[in-house]
């Protein structure tokens, strides 16, 4: 049974990324991204990826991503890490990097 609470079960039951309103009040949706090649010590970085919605919500204007939150030897094993994040730590981490981006642009 896939547990649908998690980044990558709802991926899996729902075959599209989950949306989140942010706490600047946008929509986003949310994503795994993993490095396509490893860091000098041999590991794959893993983190989230926020895809920002215009106000219409028929169109991408803004992406905003997580440093990484896993780093493992193989691709599959730090993508993973990442998918098994519950939507409630996804959506905090979505938060975190709004406020991150609100703290670089002032």
């Amino acid at each position: 049974m896939t547990d649908e609470t998690t980044l990558g079960g709802y991926l899996e039951t729902h075959a599209r990324p989950p949306a989140f309103e942010g706490v600047d009040g946008h929509a986003y949706s949310a994503a795994a991204y993993v490095d396509d090649m490893p860091d000098d010590d041999g590991r794959f970085g893993a983190a989230l990826l926020f895809i920002r919605w215009s106000d219409a919500g028929d169109h991408p204007v803004g992406h905003l991503e997580t440093p990484y939150l896993a780093h493992a030897t193989t691709s599959a094993e730090a993508g993973a890490t990442v998918a098994n994040l519950t939507l409630y730590e996804v959506k905090r981490q979505l938060d975190r990097a709004i406020a991150a981006a609100r703290e670089l642009s002032t």
